[in-house]
């Protein structure tokens, strides 16, 4: 394949690069991907089409794209869609005449398009697979030429994105169309990784014939709406890292309908027709087609997801019947999975290999376990053992954290505990968390200004960290308490295991028409500092000035264990660089207990 934008970029493949990408993950920011990984899946498909000038990839890499050509045939065909549109794909076709399952690859929403998992592609092959991946329409590189004009990458697919919507499914559908006419599979799987997760069930519950057996989903959504805006709180950094990392500039990438859309986004107004146009795009919209069809489905997602956070997928996973299994990791985005799909480890990559495991079973009819397993596994926090990596400074996993199987999300929480927010704690200046109610007590704090207690530093690449044994530690004492409110509790006698979706409940006051309050629950140390937990914003409107309202909201899904000696943090404040917020001036926000409903947070436990 030809690169002519990038022909003199593609060096020979180091151990270094891998072990950065080993390291560190395939994200150098939100909108980057690391230079390293992207050379991986290029110099792999520069040696698989015969464009590269010279050996680019390591022995061990070199030998598996030899052991592929020599049992499949290489393609890179551009499939037409109904409008026309040229959809750019690859192909590896089995040298047999007898019927194979295939694995469809819609790619992810990144300038590489269906590049960049190279090295998977190659693996399916050798488990006995066809492969077919491809770009979603007006995904990947385009990039501007001297004198004018722009020129799209080989890679790049024709029109303008689409956001997994009516088009989108109707290309899964010709991309089926295509697959049976070429390589007249026995069955029919997709696998995705973030956006092409969810096109990957959009397509499945809604191909007119009904001809996908199987799905992996990985990094993916249930409700794109609820991921976009939840709470009356839009997901803005989210929006602006997409719309950032689409491989060209947003008016070649989107038609003026989704401009207009996204522009309503991230003014905030329209809000309800920008709902409905998430809802269209859910795979939550059409869970009784997916039941229905009887498609079993994998899902795999993290505690700290800030693309398509947890709860809305739960919820999506809760409402399916059919065959399915849900795995939640430490970190973020594509933080578990993404290098194992782009690159061979010294052992498995776990949540590669049991997604791959699924398409055995379900689709080549392996006898591998699979059909035995628990519908969840949940990896918890952060119970993984670490040492100090001298050169770097950095911690490098010993053993990794513990997991958790359970016959049914239902089964993850097995009992609540209520911690009730009070006046003081016993050994400090904040507010206090206790087993017995406290009302008639206030606190304050000036709203609208950003502080040290914040979800994450930067999308994707703090949870990749975590993922990798470097969770970001909190100073609570930098905590500026002129604008936020603390609450926290003893050192702790006994463990807790929290499992589950925790509560708040509290009175809110404010001076403004409308404010907006962030929670956060961290695990603080006996040295102060702390680790995040969980967290989620609640916007609030149409308030009036010396009114009362009582709020419950809940937080983000979690799998955490707190041990003997630490405390239980909670914190509320006014804004974060994550959300939308309602602050246009200054105002104070004042939370209290009332006689009536108490101040409390339920704590799930498991």
């Amino acid at each position: 394949m030809s690169h002519p934008q990038d022909d003199n970029t593609i060096s020979a493949v180091t151990a270094a690069q891998l072990s950065r990408i080993a390291g560190q993950g395939i994200y150098s920011s939100a909108t980057a991907i690391d230079p390293a990984a992207a050379n991986v899946a290029k110099a792999l498909v520069a040696t698989l089409d015969g464009s590269a000038k010279k050996a680019v990839l390591t022995p061990d890499l070199q030998k598996l794209t030899e052991q592929v050509r020599q049992k499949a045939t290489i393609g890179f065909p551009r499939i037409t869609a109904n409008d026309g549109v040229k959809l750019s794909a690859h192909t590896i076709k089995l040298n047999t005449s007898e019927p194979r399952p295939l694995v469809i690859v819609p790619a992810g929403w990144t300038p590489f398009g269906w590049v960049l998992f190279e090295y998977t592609y190659l693996q399916l092959a050798l488990r006995g697979y066809h492969v077919l991946a491809y770009t979603p329409r007006g995904i990947g590189l385009t990039v501007p030429v001297p004198g004018g004009g722009y020129v799209d990458a080989p890679f790049t697919s024709g029109g303008t994105i689409d956001v997994a919507g009516p088009k989108d499914r109707s290309d899964g559908s010709t991309v089926i169309d295509y697959a049976q006419e070429h390589f007249n599979p026995s069955r029919i799987a997709f696998l995705g990784e973030s956006y092409g997760s969810g096109i990957s069930q959009l397509v499945a519950a809604h191909d007119p014939a009904a001809r996908v057996d199987a799905v992996v989903a990985l990094s993916t959504w249930g409700d794109l709406a609820d991921s976009l805006y939840q709470n009356d709180t839009r997901h803005l950094a989210a929006v602006q890292a997409l719309i950032a990392f689409t491989g060209g500039p947003i008016e070649r990438k989107f038609d003026d309908a989704t401009r207009r859309m996204l522009e309503d986004f991230l003014a905030g107004r329209n809000l309800d027709l920008v709902v409905a146009w998430g809802k269209e795009r859910s795979p939550s919209s059409c869970a009784d087609q997916t039941n229905d069809r009887g498609i079993p489905t994998f899902f795999s997602n993290t505690w700290h997801e800030t693309l398509f956070p947890v709860n809305q997928a739960i919820a999506h996973f809760e409402r399916l019947t059919v065959p399915k299994r849900l795995n939640l990791w430490i970190g973020d985005h594509a933080a578990p999975e993404g290098a194992g799909l782009t690159m061979p480890f010294s052992g498995p990559n776990v949540p590669v290999e049991e997604a791959l495991a699924w398409l055995d079973h379900h689709v080549l009819g392996a006898d591998n376990g699979v059909g035995g397993w628990p519908a969840v596994n949940s990896q918890i926090m952060f119970t993984y053992q670490t040492r100090t990596d001298p050169e770097t400074g950095q911690n490098v996993i010993t053993e990794p954290a513990v997991r958790e199987a359970r016959p049914s999300w239902a089964d993850v929480t097995t009992s609540t505990e209520r911690w009730y927010l009070t006046a003081s704690a016993a050994d400090r200046h904040d507010g206090g968390l206790a087993t017995a109610p406290d009302t008639g007590w206030k606190r304050e704090f000036a709203a609208g200004e950003l502080t040290e207690a914040t979800a994450v530093d930067e999308i994707i690449t703090t949870g990749q960290a975590e993922w990798k044994g470097n969770p970001k530690a909190y100073p609570t004492d930098a905590f500026d308490r002129r604008h936020l409110a603390v609450w926290t509790s003893g050192p702790l006698q006994a463990a807790r295991r929290i499992r589950g979706v925790p509560e708040l409940t509290l009175t809110l006051r404010s001076s403004a028409a409308a404010t907006t309050l962030v929670a956060y629950l961290f695990d603080v140390s006996p040295d102060n500092t702390a680790r995040i937990i969980t967290h989620e914003p609640l916007t609030l409107s149409e308030l009036s000035t010396g009114e009362d309202r009582n709020v419950t909201w809940q937080l983000q899904a979690a799998g955490y264990d707190l041990v003997p000696n630490h405390r239980l943090m909670l914190v509320v404040n006014s804004k974060d660089k994550l959300y939308s917020d309602a602050h246009t001036g200054s105002s104070t926000t004042t939370i209290t207990s009332t006689d009536d409903i108490a101040a409390h947070l339920v704590l799930p436990l498991g």
